[in-house]
């Protein structure tokens, strides 16, 4: 495989002491050998993959599932959990500047349809995922940010609808206490146990007569006269269309064509022990609203049913494990700021994934350009609950010929080249430190 970190990033030192691993046990898939057919093979195991695997099946497609590790090992079995508006990285009036009111109306559109699509899939096929909080609530982590936060309610008054907007004076009293000066809260969205979401979603695509395989990384895909061949450590599967769903864990080889098209960059969480109720009131943190902060390199968190509260941070641009000790102790010092009095509350779990971003800060899901029967979906920049899960269903329909019967917009169809290729990483820490000037 040909991928940009360093083979430290891609083993168990980032993932281990992961909290999701504590809440349920991985489903025993078997090794994938010999040689097998399919309608379709599906690469990857995540959101994504099990998402398109599970619509084909319904429909009526055989699907095979390569995952290269064990069920839940990448970025959708540990991280945050947050199923919410996003995906792409660009604001509204930059999206219209660069691909105009409409698309930007659909891709808006299916970002609430994401959303909804999650909630349908725990519903329908009655997985039980820890879901909890009532859309999801930004907090302004400066008086600038303050500002421009108003700003938006008052825009949201204008146009009718009614803006959840809290004062910093307003936080405490509805358990939202922190190093804030204010908050602003979008209704749409939960959060949930992405582990259990996942292996929901993988119990639902075998039952519809998914083959799930684990420890069977596609090491190659050739194309056939009549479709390709995808060739694992053990054995091929042959089929007339190929998913791409490996999203930051991606390799710059399979196939060749999404070589420097993706950026994957480290996301890292710790969770504590389940807080005492005399402790959440001195914190002034009772909700169950999943937030984040309005810094450019933001903060995530949320106190989970169990009490046990998640705080992570994106960051972490090399790997290794002096790297990996050093992001887990500012994230910890990050941590105390926020929170001063649970600056000695112990942090039991503490880990780091992968996300995954594009040049235009927008996912990509369709085929790939001039490869007939290979579709791909992925850069999600760490919204891959809701975004990835939507992008399986949209690649389900294309996968078959269909037009998608849910919002699909231009937005998602270009995927262009990082400059540097395999050093593309060499442009993120001026961005970074940019981002981090204007926080």
């Amino acid at each position: 495989m040909r991928r940009i970190f360093s083979s430290y990033a891609y083993g168990p030192g980032p993932r281990d002491n992961c909290w999701w691993d504590e809440t349920i046990d991985a489903p025993d898939w078997p090794c994938q050998t010999g040689d097998i057919s399919a309608d379709v093979t599906v690469i990857g195991g995540g959101f994504t993959g099990l998402s398109a695997a599970l619509h084909l099946a319904e429909a009526g497609a055989s699907v095979v599932v390569l995952e290269a590790e064990s069920p839940g090992w990448g970025a959708s079995g540990r991280n945050g959990g947050f199923c919410c508006l996003g995906g792409s990285k660009l604001s509204t009036k930059a999206m219209q500047r660069r691909y105009g009111a409409k698309a930007t109306e659909t891709y808006e559109a299916g970002e609430e349809a994401a959303v909804a699509l999650v909630a349908d899939l725990l519903r329908n096929h009655g997985i039980e995922a820890d879901t909890h909080s009532q859309g999801e609530t930004r907090l302004a982590h400066s008086p600038r940010a303050l500002d421009k936060m108003m700003r938006e309610a008052e825009e949201i008054a204008a146009s009718g609808g009614v803006p959840n907007f809290q004062t910093k004076g307003q936080l405490a009293s509805v358990g939202l206490n922190g190093a804030f000066y204010g908050a602003l809260t979008t209704p749409v969205g939960f959060g949930l146990n992405p582990r259990k979401y996942l292996f929901g979603l993988a119990r639902a695509a075998k039952q519809a007569g998914t083959q799930l395989f684990q420890q069977s990384p596609a090491t190659k895909i050739t194309a056939t006269g009549k479709g390709h061949l995808v060739t694992t450590p053990k054995g091929t599967v042959r089929s007339s269309q190929v998913v791409i769903a490996t999203n930051g864990y991606s390799s710059d080889d399979l196939p060749k064509w999404l070589a420097a098209r993706y950026m994957p960059t480290q996301s890292t969480a710790m969770v504590t022990r389940p807080l005492r109720d005399e402790e959440l009131q001195a914190q002034g943190w009772f909700s169950d609203q999943m937030a984040y902060d309005s810094r450019n390199m933001l903060h995530y968190f949320r106190l989970m049913p169990d009490r046990r509260f998640l705080f992570g941070m994106r960051g972490g641009l090399m790997a290794s494990p002096r790297v990996e000790a050093g992001i887990r102790k500012k994230l910890r010092a990050d941590f105390a700021t926020l929170f001063p009095q649970w600056r000695n509350v112990e942090a039991t779990h503490t880990w780091s994934g992968m996300v995954c971003l594009s040049r235009d800060l927008v996912p990509f899901v369709g085929e790939v350009p001039k490869h007939p029967g290979l579709f791909a979906g992925l850069c999600y920049h760490g919204n891959g609950v809701a975004m990835g899960s939507y992008a399986g269903r949209l690649l389900a329909d294309l996968v078959q010929g269909k037009t998608p019967d849910l919002p699909y917009s231009p937005v998602l169809q270009r995927l262009r080249r990082f400059p540097f290729g395999l050093a593309r990483r060499m442009v993120m820490p001026p961005a970074y430190a940019l981002l981090g000037l204007m926080d």
